[in-house]
């Protein structure tokens, strides 16, 4: 049995119940010291049903608990950050040791080689690394990189794919610009996921403008036949770098990423989330001439690469080594694929038995696999989405998506098949009734809204 194994067991899911007046006092003590009552949109109120725990107090493997001692099986794992688990022994047992050493120093720390050679060990198509504290700073690098590179302004980004960075080059692009300028927002073009002469036509377009294209290999879509050799080969024809994002697909696909699994070597590649299990670290990889733009050793014009006062905290590093040597040692992706698998086919037939599998989809890869939401008349549904939400959290199951980690077990997958099926149960009825009827509080909110 795996460690991941050995700490799901050591707990028990109890039902869900209501929020303690203390808890909510907090909750509105939130909003009024952070804008948005979080840190982070996608944990906003707005992102889940009223019933939901407020906050998370601790979680060890694939379970959480509120303030008020509400236990719950965990997915989506700290925005798919967690895919060990909570306080995986082999990643705390590594921060624990080097915190005793300090954080931070005016020189580098032996760990920052170290991270970078087990890195490299795992993703074999890049030949350099450099490392951030999240992944925004890290695509707003590789696009920065680019433009060094080939003297070019505009970059190119799939439009289909839902965020790249908190940076103004990409939220210009969304339902919520407030506060970027428009000269901004023009040098950020769109093509169409799985469709390479929408790319074409702004290469043609643009004439020598385009100085990257950023995409995701793959996300609840997967690319068609040929299409990433096709945006490859268009970025070599055009003079253009290809980014991939590999920030969700990156130690979940496989080891070496989305980029192994579908056979594509872009020129950079960004990773992030489950790279340290949690810890604050992100990462830039790619082809040493262009990433050495940022270094010591060329003589063009130097690149401002990345660099912050707390980019390699030694604490962050070490949960990457140890986080990336059990992805490296242990079979956590085929785990991933595993479990995941169980659950979309357990799900699917309990959503079939209550005849609502026209409405209610599990989609993806088994190792990311989220749901969608659909009304009466097929169109996708905030208000649905919150009424299943509502309902898996009834039964003890707190699941914006249903991505799992290496520490679910069976038996969690199969507690959640039945929260499904309770939860199907109820969508059956607000499908005739309308989720109105069923839904306590509000619907959940799309975060790129222009207006609350």
């Amino acid at each position: 049995m795996t460690e991941s194994e050995q700490s799901a067991t050591t707990v028990r899911v109890q039902p869900a119940t209501l929020v303690s007046p203390a808890t909510r006092k907090l909750q509105r003590r939130a909003h009024e010291v952070i804008p948005g009552g979080a840190h982070t949109y996608a944990k906003g109120d707005d992102q889940y049903p009223e019933t939901a725990p407020p906050f998370i107090a601790r979680g060890l493997g694939s379970h959480v608990w509120d303030l008020d001692g509400n236990e719950f099986i965990e997915y989506g794992m700290g925005l798919r950050s967690v895919a060990l688990g909570h306080a995986f022994p082999a990643v705390v047992d590594a921060v624990r040791r080097e915190l005793e050493n300090g954080t931070n120093f005016t020189r580098p720390s032996p760990r920052e080689v170290e991270c970078a050679e087990t890195f490299l060990s795992c993703v074999s198509t890049a030949e350099m690394v450099k490392f951030a504290k999240n992944g925004s700073d890290a695509t707003t690098a590789a696009l920065k990189l680019a433009r060094a590179y080939t003297g070019r302004d505009m970059i190119a980004i799939c439009a289909d794919h839902p965020f790249f960075s908190t940076d103004d080059w990409f939220i210009g692009t969304t339902g919520i610009p407030a506060g970027i300028p428009h000269a901004i927002r023009d040098l950020t073009v769109r093509f169409r996921f799985n469709d390479a002469m929408s790319l074409e036509a702004l290469f043609q377009a643009n004439p020598g403008r385009i100085a990257c294209v950023m995409l995701e290999a793959e996300t609840a879509t997967a690319p068609s036949p040929g299409f990433l050799g096709d945006v490859r080969s268009l970025c070599d024809k055009y003079g253009a770098l290809m980014v991939l994002d590999e920030m969700i697909t990156g130690f979940r696909w496989d080891v070496g990423g989305a980029q192994r699994v579908h056979g594509v070597v872009p020129d950079l590649s960004t990773f992030g989330k489950a790279i340290a299990n949690g810890f604050a670290l992100a990462a830039l990889a790619g082809r040493r001439d262009v990433m050495e733009r940022g270094g010591l050793k060329h003589s063009s014009e130097r690149v401002f690469l990345l660099s912050t006062t707390h980019g390699a905290e030694t604490h962050s590093l070490a949960a990457g080594i140890a986080a990336m040597r059990v992805y490296r040692d242990e079979p956590v992706v085929e785990t991933l694929y595993r479990r995941g698998e169980r659950l979309r086919a357990g799900a699917e037939q309990v959503i079939r038995g209550h005849g609502v599998q026209e409405h209610l989809q599990v989609l993806g890869r088994p190792c990311n696999l989220v749901f969608a939401t659909r009304g009466p008349d097929g169109s996708p549904s905030q208000g649905f989405r919150a009424v299943f939400m509502q309902e898996l959290i009834r039964g003890g199951v707190l699941a914006p998506s249903f991505v799992v980690s290496y520490a679910h077990s069976d038996s969690d997958i199969d507690r959640t098949i039945d929260a499904v099926g309770q939860a199907a149960g109820i969508y059956a009825r607000a499908l005739a009734d309308g989720w109105e009827k069923y839904l306590l509080g509000s619907p959940v909110k799309p975060v790129y809204r222009q207006f609350n």
